[in-house]
């Protein structure tokens, strides 16, 4: 019998950068959800990274995001802007990098749907913590 996997966006996350980014991601049979949640204080600080991946549905919670489609953050190209209660559908394979704008609090938070799974996310069971412009050591 399969288990549901239940987790809380507000509560369960992952310091990633400490006062920058705290996430949590979950994986499933055909879709991985991603939760991202910047912090001012240090997330400013993060340099964006171009990644593709599979299709994705993502919800600005809070904050507000500049997506540039394309690889080369530094780079002319095409942006999409997201604010709080904005969802964006990215088309799988498209190459995207994102710039945060905070709310008041100080938060840029989004929640992520990708399928197929991101595969940097792990396995169901066996999800880590990922997010491609967060320094690696």
């Amino acid at each position: 019998m399969s288990v549901a996997q239940v987790f809380s966006f507000l509560d369960d996350l992952t310091e990633v950068v400490p006062g920058g980014l705290r996430m949590r991601s979950v994986v499933g049979e055909t879709l991985s959800v991603g939760i991202v949640d910047f912090l001012a204080e240090k997330g400013a600080t993060i340099a964006a990274k171009a990644h593709a991946h599979g299709e994705e549905a993502t919800l600005q919670v809070t904050g507000g995001c500049t997506v540039g489609l394309g690889d080369d953050p530094a780079g002319p190209c095409d942006t999409v802007e997201l604010e709080s209660g904005v969802v964006m559908i990215m088309p799988a394979g498209q190459s995207h990098w994102g710039v945060n704008r905070f709310d008041a609090e100080g938060r840029c938070l989004r929640i992520n749907v990708v399928t197929p799974p991101r595969a940097e996310y792990g396995a169901k069971g066996a999800t880590r913590v990922y997010y491609p412009g967060a320094p690696t050591s």
